[in-house]
């Protein structure tokens, strides 16, 4: 953590004391963490722990989230979990443990403890086999296009220069319907992707390993070359899919690791689960309802 900002010595109106002296000129020292002179408002409390707002608000720039009551209600849920195995680990007498890379002594000692607590159950051969027979759609070779590209180059904020991408786009893909073989010239002259000197190729593409928006779109058209330009974050490109592949199934043998350590997650993480409720009967949590029944 950075150190605090600098108080800048502000004299009150009608007062010669700097505004520091006067925000705590009523409060002890021992009186705890205050916001201008105040402490630190607090309404979640695991058993007889508090952790306040601030707490809350360091916390929540590790879960980010659409609503900032939802992003709150992921912190304040972590701290209480984080305090729940922390207690645990106090009345077992777990010492601190050396953490490891970034991983802080309190951390390595919570890690002890949910390894001490957790039995590793790896799943039967019958259970992947179920699993396995129940979910056939999951077990596939990905699709495989192979495309070819000319990326005619624009910033998303340069209204002008798409606009002219577009019409440039356009004119190519009318050349190319009547000379489909100037295809890699076009690209050599007008693409400013790396592939240009490859005549556009990029090669045999699976899911995901494009730009998203692009991706969604060259994964919906037919062979042959696209009758429109695509549009990305990068510009438009002129495309042409020369082959599709669509996946196969695999066999139990192929994914059988696969299933395994799936299934044997979804156990740990039921476990987990089930032993945080038995933590909170033992260390009663208040406050968490309210702050989740806000971010709904």
């Amino acid at each position: 953590m950075g150190s605090l900002p600098r108080i800048l010595p502000i004299t009150v109106i009608d007062s010669q004391t700097p505004v520091p002296a006067e925000a705590g000129h009523h409060h002890d020292a021992d009186d705890g963490p205050r916001s201008l002179g105040q402490p630190a408002p607090c309404s979640l409390y695991v058993q007889d722990t508090p952790i306040s707002e601030a707490d809350i608000a360091r916390e929540m720039q590790y879960h980010r989230a659409m609503r900032p009551e939802q992003s709150r209600a992921d912190a304040a849920r972590a701290l209480v979990v984080r305090e729940l195995l922390r207690l645990e680990a106090e009345r077992l007498g777990l010492a601190d443990a050396p953490g490891v890379g970034q991983e802080t002594s309190e951390e390595a000692r919570i890690q002890q403890l949910i390894e001490q607590t957790l039995v590793d159950r790896v799943p039967s051969e019958d259970d992947c086999q179920r699993y396995f027979a129940q979910n056939p759609e999951r077990f596939r070779s990905p699709d495989r296009i192979r495309v070819r590209h000319i990326l005619l180059a624009a910033p998303a904020d340069d209204i002008a220069g798409r606009l002219k991408a577009r019409t440039l786009a356009e004119k190519l893909i009318a050349e190319l319907l009547e000379q489909p073989h100037l295809f890699a010239d076009l690209a050599a002259r007008h693409s400013q992707c790396p592939s240009s000197s490859e005549g556009g190729d990029l090669g045999w593409l699976q899911r995901g390993q494009t730009t998203p928006e692009f991706d969604r779109q060259v994964f919906r058209l037919r062979q042959g070359l696209a009758g429109f330009p695509v549009e990305s974050r990068w510009g438009y490109h002129v495309v042409s899919i020369d082959a599709l592949e669509a996946g196969t199934a695999l066999t139990f043998e192929q994914v059988q690791p696969q299933i395994s350590d799936y299934l044997e997650l979804q156990v740990r993480q039921r476990d987990v689960q089930q032993f945080l409720l038995q933590l909170r009967e033992r260390y009663p949590v208040r406050g968490l309802e309210d702050i989740e029944a806000q971010a709904e």
